[in-house]
């Protein structure tokens, strides 16, 4: 793959800003040169100011929150399949898709890697994967409409999307298939 050129700058929208800045992030993430991830280099990769980064964002650890909420969004639908088992396994089984992609777990790696420990940051943070956690809570509410009884949230994140994370920092796939459910082995 070459890297990307930069684009010349020209008035965009909001969304093709978004967009613009969203796929620099993954060109840089996925550049074999290893160019560092910081905002003057994704603005110029995207062909954007880095002030309006900065506006729409606040902070590189924001913008990455927000990339990641995007796409798993994007790419983890809520499907209703008539049972809470089998809405959190479509559920995990897209979002274990979506990390299994170069891109995705480069993505993944880099938010969590490069996440300061300062409470605003916690703050950034818990702003832009509580769009995530309403997912599940949909599915929650959901289940719990049919007559179910699902369990915590925490329970949920612990047990389907930790397991993908920790994968995702280590630099190993998640299961080609039969995530959730596979067995684990010796």
């Amino acid at each position: 793959m070459t890297p990307k050129q930069p684009t010349e700058r020209i008035r965009k929208s909001p969304e093709q800003v978004r967009a613009a800045v969203h796929q620099a992030v993954i060109d840089l993430l996925c550049d074999p040169q290893g160019e560092d991830l910081n905002i003057p280099a994704i603005a110029q990769r995207a062909g954007v100011n880095h002030t309006s980064i900065y506006r729409r964002w606040g902070s590189l650890d924001a913008l990455l929150a927000d990339m990641v909420t995007t796409r798993l969004e994007r790419t983890s639908p809520l499907n209703d399949t008539g049972t809470l088992r089998g809405d959190l396994t479509a559920w995990a089984e897209a979002s274990a898709a979506s990390i299994r992609t170069p891109e995705g777990r480069a993505l993944v790696r880099a938010v969590i890697l490069s996440m300061p420990n300062t409470a605003q940051a916690q703050d950034e943070r818990a702003q832009h994967f509580r769009r995530r956690t309403h997912s599940i809570e949909h599915i929650r509410r959901r289940a719990t409409a049919r007559g179910e009884r699902p369990p915590p949230l925490e329970q949920i994140l612990d047990q389907l999307l930790a397991p993908l994370y920790i994968r995702a920092i280590l630099g190993i796939d998640p299961p080609a298939t039969g995530y959730p459910e596979q067995p684990a082995t010796a």
